[in-house]
């Protein structure tokens, strides 16, 4: 379970990589279009930010319920 929430943490990551990607190769020739890119690039990130925090306290739980 725990390997699973550790491997969508960094599909999240991917996600954002690749629309920063696009927000720069598409900025200077169509800018309307970036702006759906910026919002999946910061959602991207905070998502990242929230499902490691939620991971980390899961194998935290878990480590208190074993002891």
């Amino acid at each position: 379970m725990i390997r699973i929430l550790r491997y969508t943490e960094y599909l999240y990551l991917a996600v954002a990589v690749v629309s920063i990607y696009k927000i720069i190769t598409l900025w200077s020739v169509a800018q309307q279009e970036t702006y759906i890119f910026i919002f999946f690039a910061v959602v991207s990130i905070a998502m990242f930010l929230f499902r490691r925090r939620y991971r980390k306290r899961f194998e935290q739980r878990q480590k208190d319920n074993q002891q």
